[in-house]
């Protein structure tokens, strides 16, 4: 059984630098494409950033492009999502997702519980 689980979520001043993690269990960490999503307060869950299973390709919402990086230790079955110059907008829970596949193709299959960004002013 597939096991995701976040952390580093908390409470920053805008502008400031956050980075999540997510830990995976009970599958082939590798061998799967690896995605973030979020969820803001009265919206729908949006993507935010994909990785391919090697971590060679990548993705990212317009909306977070060259200020959020996601990467991955697959030795440490872990995903990892370094977010900078954040903004009011960025606050949401984000959630880690496994997809079924080793490119980010069609919906995760797997989704953890997520974990809570704030951004203040």
């Amino acid at each position: 059984q597939v096991q995701l689980v976040e952390s580093g979520g908390g409470l920053v001043q805008a502008g400031g630098s956050l980075r999540v993690s997510c830990v995976a269990s009970g599958r082939t960490f590798s061998n799967y494409a690896m995605g973030w999503f979020r969820q803001a307060p009265g919206k729908e869950r949006e993507f935010v950033a994909a990785i391919t299973w090697l971590g060679s390709t990548t993705l990212y919402a317009n909306s977070v492009k060259g200020r959020f990086t996601v990467s991955r230790d697959n030795a440490k079955n872990t995903l990892y999502l370094q977010m900078n110059s954040l903004k009011l907008e960025d606050t949401a829970v984000y959630y880690c997702a496994m997809y079924m596949t080793r490119v980010y193709s069609g919906s995760p299959g797997h989704w953890g519980p997520g974990t809570q960004v704030t951004v203040s002013s």
